[in-house]
């Protein structure tokens, strides 16, 4: 076991192993190693870990310390000379006429090198560019070509999925994918729903391919002639990922019947003739079981009294006795005003508030009819209210005729 760090280099998505020589670093930090172009500036993966012996390509490369102010403001003068060696190299492109593009522009940390990433559909005779550029930067110049796959993960971008490319994000190198996973997957072979926006197949492709080869081997292929829980007949389509078969029976080939593949028995794998094929009995059919549901006991709460007299008392007697009303049943007013409260015994009447002075006094109240009242004087029919269904009265006072 031998004690590593987990580097990774701007615009790429591979890790490197680096001897730590004793220092400790944490994910995340950010780190100078010594490499074979000299110093450069990495960011750490994972800190401070052991690894297989076999897992190191020796030697192996050093960590030289963790990155400082000075390195940063380094590395930010590094961007600002790549953006201006960019459009410096795009002009000397035009004025060579060459028909390249360019991609990236990356220079070294210790800015004694400059990497020029271009595409080109063929090769391209790109010296007299390079004598122009080294006599404009001072420094060494590389142009190098890459392919369309590279130029994505360089540039980054979204796919059709919606999340950032697979190469610019995880993915330590290009996998090898074929239009034959297309295929076996049963995906629509149009190019413009199984390509990246690189033009290529999609990487995703050959993430799900081991499970549907897998599940091809177990399933049996189109056209078998195939044993059911009603009856023989040949496959007309499988589900790989879900094991499904559609039989068209023997007994009712215009409809087809769904199986899972527990429920078939294969008596011939592929296209060709019955003849010499003995019929078994019927599969048993599968019967998807059921776990049995749990009964769940109702939890009673603990009752609002305490007094085991209580037990067989009324609900509203028990409500009366716990608020102190000496056993009286609580009522509610269900209208008007609440019952003014009595007052206790030995405690005094409130006082009065003082009379303003100067205020008439109040006049007596009037007695209510019929109360010391002459026969006769002063009666009237009494208006019943217009909600009862009475007649509308004149003006006068006078009944309608």
């Amino acid at each position: 076991m031998t004690e590593v760090v987990s580097v990774r280099f701007r615009g790429g998505s591979k890790t490197y192993f680096f001897d730590p020589r004793g220092i400790q670093v944490r994910t995340g930090d950010s780190v100078i190693v010594q490499t074979a172009q000299g110093l450069e500036f990495a960011s750490c993966t994972q800190g401070n870990h052991e690894v297989e012996d076999s897992a190191i390509v020796k030697p192996l490369s050093a960590m030289v310390r963790r990155a400082t102010e000075n390195d940063f403001r380094v590395m930010e003068y590094n961007r600002k000379r790549e953006r201006e060696a960019f459009h410096i190299c795009e002009g000397k492109i035009a004025d060579h006429g060459l028909e390249m593009k360019l991609v990236n522009v990356s220079v070294g940390f210790d800015s004694n090198k400059i990497v020029f990433y271009f595409t080109a559909d063929g090769r391209v005779d790109f010296r007299e560019l390079v004598r122009d550029l080294a006599s404009v930067f001072r420094a060494r110049i590389e142009l190098r070509q890459i392919g369309v796959r590279d130029e994505a993960k360089m540039i980054g971008g979204l796919g059709i999925c919606g999340r950032p490319f697979c190469c610019s994000q995880f993915l330590d190198g290009f996998l090898p994918v074929s239009i034959k996973m297309a295929k076996t997957q049963n995906l629509s072979l149009n190019p413009t729903k199984i390509s990246g926006t690189c033009g290529r197949l999609m990487c995703c492709l050959k993430y799900e391919q081991n499970a549907y080869e897998d599940a091809a081997r177990r399933m049996p292929k189109v056209e078998s002639f195939v044993q059911t829980p009603d009856g023989p007949g040949n496959v007309k389509s499988v589900e790989l990922l879900r094991e499904l078969v559609k039989v068209s029976l023997d007994s009712a080939p215009e409809t087809l019947k769904t199986y899972r593949n527990c429920e078939i028995k294969v008596l011939r794998n592929g296209k060709g003739s019955r003849e010499g094929i003995e019929i078994p009995e019927r599969t048993v059919r599968f019967v998807e079981e059921k776990e049995e549901e749990e009964l769940i006991q109702p939890v009673f709460s603990t009752p609002y009294y305490m007094d085991s007299g209580l037990e067989e008392a009324p609900r509203r007697e028990k409500m009366g006795m716990e608020s102190g009303d000496s056993g009286k049943p609580r009522h509610r007013h269900r209208g008007g005003r609440g019952r003014r409260p009595s007052r206790p015994e030995g405690q005094p009447q409130a006082a009065q508030p003082p009379k303003k002075q100067g205020q008439p006094p109040r006049p007596p109240k009037q007695q209510s009819r019929g109360e010391d009242r002459p026969a006769g004087e002063g009666k009237q029919h009494r208006r019943p209210p217009y909600r009862n269904g009475g007649r509308r009265w004149n003006k006068g006072g006078e009944a309608p005729k």
